[in-house]
């Protein structure tokens, strides 16, 4: 079973506004949080699989929030051995 473009364009939409909404609560902020438009790709290698779970991981070094992947506290890596 698959999801169509429209119904998953409908749940990311309500999945952001959600939780910009939470976020922007809890830090007492306001504003935009995530980028107008999704990009997506299919992963057809375990190469770039790796490529990309380590892409994601250093997402909070390169935003300044850590200086290593490790020291970010919400950050769970359960494929690293």
């Amino acid at each position: 079973m698959s999801i169509g473009d429209d119904a998953l364009s409908k749940i990311m939409s309500r999945l952001k506004g959600a939780s910009v909404h939470l976020i922007n609560r809890a830090m007492r902020r306001t504003g935009r949080l995530w980028q107008r438009e999704s990009f997506d790709h299919i992963l057809r290698s375990d190469e770039k699989l790796e490529k990309v779970r380590e892409y994601i991981c250093m997402n909070p070094v390169r935003a300044g929030l850590a200086a290593t992947p490790d020291e970010y506290p919400w950050l769970w890596r359960s494929w690293v051995v």
